[in-house]
């Protein structure tokens, strides 16, 4: 059965407090994180969904929304007659229901007066926080084909990774069975093991053992979604879909390809510096479904003298006579002479500092933005805006795996310098 996408709604879960993120959502939503040096985690299901004919996209927010509300309506433009929209939901109170969100299915149930508005027999729910590519089109038929009232995105996984994820089991005809969260018990995980029959007809080559996870992104028959959410369950994970397996048409619709979810601090540092490989496990050089994001006519970044090794260096750069490796380097990002970059995250700045400020801040005695002379940063994430003095080291060797300090954190042992940090010249961490 063809797809006709211009019934399809779909709506975007803007996370909620993001702590597992913290301190990159100190300041902004999880969406709203910056990846790759250039991109915000958001643009990647909005990106998923223009790159799929889906151009009605509502963004459900709650906290810190501030930042991303200001790249929404930047980077996602429609003309008026190509019918598209994305934009943002974010939390209210009202004189019937002063509450905030509860979870994913209480975000989507408060905004049903909305979803409601538009025609579309179904809608497609999606995460704000992970890194994939994925022609959403391919899951809407099947979920005709299969005459389904609710498809649930799922990614073959190994026992290790099963075990943090929300595990299904299909039947033969790739309908859900069961469902369970984050088994940990390895007799519970025999039990959930995808049968080797069925490897061949799910597309999944070898013979290792695996298992399905889901990937937080559903398809709901529309009247289905509403009669679901016509109670008080806060979460789809955790109650909506479980409870819709015994009563519901509620299939799988197996996905072949890189995912990840990108929630923590060291899932999110791996991911970003897996992109300045050789062979990143994630293209952002495939223009057959490009990723999206705020234009911003920056110049061409200047290298003067640098080494730079398995590195990605974004628009506006200026990098002096320092060492780069294994690392990224964000929009207008400033890399003083001597400095030696590696596996660092650099998220780059906001804006280029003007001479007053300059010399305004070095009247205080604190450094300009960017990256100082002569410094050494190892593991690290320098979130946007940092200014990092002179003859700065930062390591988290010989360091907690995770500490709390007024100049920086510590996270999965991972350096975090934060938004608009301070490092004072000479300082070692």
């Amino acid at each position: 059965m063809p797809v006709n996408t211009n019934n399809v709604l779909s709506v975007v879960l803007g996370g909620g407090a993001g702590t597992r993120l913290f301190p990159l959502t100190k300041q902004r939503a999880k969406p709203a994180v910056p990846l790759a040096g250039k991109y915000r985690l958001v643009d990647i299901p909005i990106s998923n969904c223009i790159n799929s004919g889906l151009r009605r996209v509502y963004v459900l927010t709650q906290f810190n929304s501030a930042s991303m509300h200001r790249h929404i309506s930047q980077s996602y433009k429609f003309d008026h007659f190509a019918g598209g929209f994305v934009e943002i939901l974010a939390a209210e109170q009202t004189y019937s229901d002063s509450s905030w969100y509860q979870g994913t299915a209480d975000a989507v149930r408060k905004n049903l007066i909305h979803l409601l508005n538009h025609t579309a027999d179904y809608v497609l729910i999606l995460s704000g926080d992970q890194l994939y590519r994925m022609d959403f089109r391919n899951v809407l038929k099947q979920h005709l084909d299969t005459n389904a009232e609710l498809t649930v995105a799922t990614i073959p996984v190994n026992r290790s990774s099963a075990q943090s994820l929300g595990i299904m089991q299909i039947n033969p005809e790739g309908r859900i069975t069961r469902f369970d969260e984050k088994p940990k018990d390895p007799a519970v995980l025999d039990t959930l093991a995808v049968d080797r029959k069925l490897y061949d007809k799910l597309g999944i080559e070898g013979t290792a053992e695996y298992f399905l996870a889901s990937m937080g992104i559903y398809v709901f028959n529309r009247d289905v979604l509403v009669k679901m959410l016509d109670n008080n369950l806060t979460d789809f994970g955790k109650h909506i879909i479980p409870d819709a397996i015994p009563t519901s048409r509620v299939y799988s619709y197996v996905f072949q390809g890189y995912w990840e979810d990108i929630g923590t601090i060291r899932a999110f540092f791996e991911a970003n510096l897996d992109l300045a490989s050789e062979l990143p496990r994630f293209n952002f050089f495939d223009m057959t479904a490009p990723i999206f994001s705020r234009p911003r006519w920056l110049p061409g970044s200047k290298i003067n003298g640098a080494a730079i090794d398995h590195a990605m260096v974004c628009d506006g750069c200026i990098i002096n006579r320092a060492q780069v490796s294994y690392s990224i380097v964000g929009i207008r990002s400033l890399v003083g002479a001597g400095s030696r970059l590696t596996r660092t995250v650099m998220m780059g700045c906001d804006y280029y500092e003007s001479l007053q400020s300059i010399r305004e801040h070095e009247a205080k005695s604190l450094p300009r933005l960017g990256i100082g002379a002569n410094c050494r940063i190892d593991n690290a994430i320098i979130d946007k805006n940092a200014r990092i003095g002179d003859n700065v080291v930062i390591s988290p060797a010989g360091k907690p795996e995770n500490l709390d300090h007024e100049l920086f954190y510590i996270r999965d042992g991972i350096v975090v310098i934060p938004k608009n940090g301070i490092i004072p010249t000479n300082t070692v961490i």
